[in-house]
């Protein structure tokens, strides 16, 4: 049975850790087509996961599984959890790496405890392989997660900083830096009005440009991402080399 699994993890290239969790779920699933989305998440941070996995999932098939590994709690008391959510499926650690996945759609959350979907010894280091990565598999051949272990009934969140919003500007910050050095804030799209002027700290970059060619080789410009949100940029150049992360950003819309 042919099932996308995806991959995302802090886990690094230089380390076998990736492979060797494909290696359990293709002892498991043969048939298994296994896609690496990245495992380049800077360490721990559960925050940026989360944003990176919101990013994706959402042009995979319905049916697909997405293991999710960015664990500082592995080995501790946190739950080791599967999802479905619209018809896809989510493995990974109960530490609010999938928050946003829970603001979007409606969920039915298990606690992974069943020993027949674990590898027969568990580790307290190595949850991706032992656990995570087997769970997938199975689920890949039509087990449900429902066989996993007990409902989940209030899982683990995380928020996101809100913009403040006034009556003639919203003010955001810095949640995220891509290997580009794009800055992405927290101010949505849809709240940048057509003609409004961005300001980071007492800095001026007008009007959000429609794409990069819009700046010249070296300018600073505000666009609306491909996440959604407001991002900082920089053409052909990093905005957080130039700027760094610990900004205030404000659209003013009148």
């Amino acid at each position: 049975m042919k099932h996308i699994i995806t991959l995302c993890t802090d886990f690094g290239i230089e380390d076998p850790y990736a492979g060797v969790m494909k290696g359990v779920i293709l002892g498991i699933n043969p048939e298994a087509r296994i896609v690496d989305i990245t495992h380049s998440i800077p360490k721990f941070e559960v925050l940026t996961g989360a944003l990176t996995l919101s990013s994706y999932y959402c042009y995979y098939p319905q049916g697909t599984i997405h293991i999710a590994v960015i664990d500082p709690g592995v080995g501790s008391d946190r739950k080791p959890i599967a999802m479905e959510a619209d018809g896809n499926y989510f493995v990974g650690p109960d530490n609010g790496l999938f928050s946003l996945i829970y603001k979007r759609s409606k969920t039915c959350i298990r606690e992974i405890t069943n020993p027949e979907y674990m590898r027969p010894q568990v580790s307290s280091t190595f949850h991706g392989r032992d656990i995570f990565a087997p769970a997938a598999a199975h689920i890949s051949l039509g087990a449900s997660i429902n066989e996993l272990g007990d409902e989940v009934l209030s899982p683990v969140t995380i928020e996101l900083p809100e913009p403040e919003i006034l009556r003639d500007r919203v003010s955001g910050e810095i949640i995220h830096t891509d290997s580009f050095g794009n800055l992405l804030t927290n101010i949505p799209g849809e709240m940048v009005k057509r003609g409004s002027q961005v300001f980071v700290g007492e800095l001026s970059l007008g009007a959000p440009k429609s794409s990069y060619r819009s700046a010249k080789k070296g300018e600073l410009l505000a666009i609306i991402g491909s996440s959604g949100y407001l991002e900082i940029s920089l053409n052909r150049g990093s905005a957080y080399e130039a700027l760094g992360r610990d900004l205030v950003v404000t659209v003013v819309t009148e």
